[in-house]
């Protein structure tokens, strides 16, 4: 059975404590621990933190994107209120995530008819779903998405 790294999401051989990729610890995992939960919330204009039940925003807005691990910012969450969303270290993303591993313009989120689409933009690092490395792929609610050392949930009605 292989293991999923949780840092960079490579695939290691069994009995491997340590990723072979990124280096990150692989041992000890408890199948039957529950995941711990998150609080989510979002950014007010001040930046003040606004806490947000995600389910609301879900059902208001259809779908959201929901920070789940990297760069201090767990359950931060964006609801997806346009037919366009970009995500990228540009500051004026509408997703930003503020790290070198994630380009400039690394992906963009589209509404195609009743459907989310993730698209890589060229990024150097790559942007996967379900730990695939993809150029363009269709989203359902509670996949996983990896920008960089971010990892979101996309959480749809």
């Amino acid at each position: 059975m292989a293991i999923h790294c949780p840092e960079c999401g490579f695939t290691n051989v069994e009995g491997a404590n340590y990723c072979q990729k990124c280096g990150s610890y692989l041992g000890d995992r408890a199948p039957e621990a529950a995941e711990p939960q998150t609080a989510t919330y979002r950014v007010g204009e001040t930046g003040e933190f606004i806490p947000v039940d995600v389910g609301d925003v879900v059902e208001a807005e259809g779908a959201a994107l929901v920070i789940r691990a990297g760069g201090g910012r767990v359950g931060e969450s964006f609801p997806l209120q346009a037919d366009r969303l970009t995500i990228g270290r540009r500051p004026d993303s509408d997703v930003f995530l503020d790290d070198v591993t994630v380009s400039r313009d690394h992906a963009l989120l589209v509404r195609r008819g009743d459907h989310y689409y993730l698209d890589d933009l060229g990024s150097l690092n790559g942007t996967y779903v379900n730990r695939k490395r993809i150029e363009s792929e269709q989203l359902h609610d509670g996949d996983e998405l990896q920008v960089g050392k971010y990892k979101l949930t996309f959480l749809s009605r």
